[in-house]
């Protein structure tokens, strides 16, 4: 009986060390992938906080099982790991946008790359890599993104609404300007309005370029009116 005791108690104090281990590892990838994701969230991108979390917690997850399964089952540790990356590769290839050459979500895509590397280094137990390549991920994120900004370096997706009586005449007027300007029109929309048609176009081009766009927008006389609607910086 005290043989079996002691092996009970054994293998409760290690059953103890493992799950503990275990959870802290999870709990440590979780916050980490939710802070970078409230970031994220705050600056309203598309990954955000529930997004940057479950990809960073799921990267630990794997990598924990990764490991456990080797050591009961057998076989390379590194296997179901190393099937991160590509998993990750295609979540990140969907949140890459294309159009008539300008490309966004590329920052998105490649902060789910690095979260999942946070991810597997708390789930393997590398805990100050983990906190420090996170720290380092949110200096980039919010020191470099506002040097970019002050220093005029992102372009920016613009969207105008015109509106007309004529929409050939619209549609000639605004490609006379993009020309003058060297820039292309995306995402068109034509609609019927009360006093004629309505234009909604897009406009990708640098912070100089949209105030003086805007400005040639206004001044038309072919336009009844010229609003914008919104502006998007590339990511």
């Amino acid at each position: 009986m005290n043989i079996f005791h002691q092996v009970t108690d054994l293998l409760r104090n290690e059953l103890g060390v493992v799950l503990s281990s275990t959870l802290a590892r999870l709990v440590l990838a979780a916050i980490l992938g939710g802070v970078i994701g409230l970031e994220r969230e705050l600056r309203h991108k598309p990954a955000g906080l529930r997004t940057n979390m479950f990809i960073c917690f799921g990267a630990a997850m794997f990598t924990v099982l990764s490991g456990e399964l080797a050591g009961s089952l057998g076989g390379d540790h590194t296997r179901v790991a190393a099937q991160i990356i590509p998993g990750i590769g295609f979540i990140g290839a969907g949140s890459i946008l294309h159009s008539r050459g300008s490309v966004t979500g590329l920052t998105t895509a490649a902060t789910l790359f690095v979260v999942a590397s946070v991810g597997m280094a708390a789930g393997g137990g590398l805990y100050l890599t983990a906190i420090f390549a996170t720290a380092l991920i949110l200096i980039a994120l919010v020191v470099l993104g506002g040097m970019e900004r002050a220093f005029l370096l992102k372009s920016l997706i613009t969207t105008y609404e015109v509106t007309g009586s004529n929409v050939d005449a619209m549609l000639r007027e605004v490609n006379r300007i993009l020309d003058t300007e060297q820039l292309l029109m995306q995402n068109v929309h034509l609609a019927s309005a009360d006093a004629g048609f309505r234009m909604v176009f897009a406009v990708d081009c640098e912070r100089e370029q949209q105030s003086v766009f805007s400005i040639r927008l206004h001044e038309s006389n072919v336009f009844a009116s010229a609003t914008t609607l919104g502006v998007t910086e590339h990511e």
